[in-house]
């Protein structure tokens, strides 16, 4: 019988690199704060080199967001592409021991596996950037059959920065709609937005079934400075639309349906993972067949969890957290 999974992953498979660095720091090294940056393999090299301390983790948007729904009981699988070097092998071996499906192993490839040096400043806020590498070159090749059992699909809008990565998209999300199964996609990054405004757009308006971005990320790819129009212009075509504050409330809307989940304010060690781990427990919650608003409300703990220390995934029993909040 042909394995099936609660949640499909597709995006950069890519090694977090992580370093606490001070501002002045990101300053001397030409680093934008709070933002992903793409950089080429000589900058990757040179930054790399430059980290104080160092914690190597599987990384990516959508990978770590299947490790907090793994963590919460749902299987998953990452659909991602790594070299068969030593950080790719690292990769596959690490995601598989975590529970996470990685069906397509390391092979041979022209660039070294990807990987994010990210900087955490003083206030806990990260720094991206990111060396796409070989995980960027995933296409309509590399989707395996693994869509059999529905479910939910989830996609990252950074693999929207080559067109290796839209042919997967397209691909992935047809399979997941003939097998019955919803489709979800996370903006990213304004950056992403701003970028690829269009393919955006359209992908939302044609092939997604929820949508998951920030304030600023719904603002930008809407081009306009008020939020509740950008949600407003996304729920006219999509089924549910998600939008993250930085902190303050979480703003849901289906059709004429709001939700507003309420944010309590907490100490950031780490910010690296809030956007990832909120959309675990959110997609957990409408995998179980949660409403909105609890849905949205195990998004808030989850991404509580994991700012509350250094790196992305969850390592407290999430579960437990949600019975705290009257939530299972």
């Amino acid at each position: 019988m042909t394995q099936t999974y609660d949640v499909i992953g597709i995006g950069n498979a890519i090694v977090d690199v992580i370093s606490h660095a001070p501002d002045m720091f990101l300053g001397q090294m030409g680093i934008e704060k709070g933002i992903m940056q793409l950089v080429e393999r000589e900058r990757a090299e040179l930054l790399y080199s430059a980290m104080s301390d160092r914690i190597e983790t599987p990384g990516g948007s959508v990978a770590n967001t299947l490790a907090g729904i793994g963590a919460l009981g749902l299987s998953t699988a990452f659909i991602g592409k790594v070299n068969d070097d030593a950080l790719g092998r690292f990769y596959a071996e690490t995601m598989a021991a975590s529970g996470t499906a990685f069906p397509n192993p390391p092979r041979p490839a022209d660039l070294p596996t990807s990987r994010s040096m990210i900087f955490v400043s003083p206030d806990g806020e990260r720094s991206m950037n990111t060396y796409l590498g070989a995980g960027a070159d995933l296409g309509h090749a590399d989707v395996p059959d693994v869509f059999g059992g529905g479910g939910i699909l989830f996609l990252e809008g950074y693999l929207f920065d080559k067109d290796e990565g839209k042919t997967a998209f397209a691909e992935a999300a047809a399979r997941m709609k003939a097998a019955g199964g919803r489709s979800a996609i996370t903006i990213s990054d304004p950056f992403c937005a701003e970028r690829h405004r269009d393919d955006f757009q359209r992908l939302i308006a044609e092939d997604m079934d929820i949508a998951i971005g920030n304030a600023v990320e719904w603002m930008t790819l809407y081009k306009t400075d008020n939020l509740d129009r950008a949600m407003g212009m996304a729920a006219e075509v999509c089924e549910t639309v998600v939008c993250t504050r930085s902190g303050d409330d979480v703003w849901v809307r289906s059709g004429e349906t709001r939700v507003v989940a309420p944010v309590t304010r907490a100490q950031v060690v780490d910010a690296t993972g809030a956007g990832d781990q909120f959309a675990a427990g959110f997609l957990f919650g409408l995998a179980r067949g949660h409403d909105l608003e609890v849905s949205a409300r195990m998004g808030v703990v989850c991404a509580r969890e994991v700012i509350g220390h250094v790196g992305p995934r969850p390592v407290v029993d999430l579960t437990a957290l949600f019975k705290a909040e009257g939530l299972a």
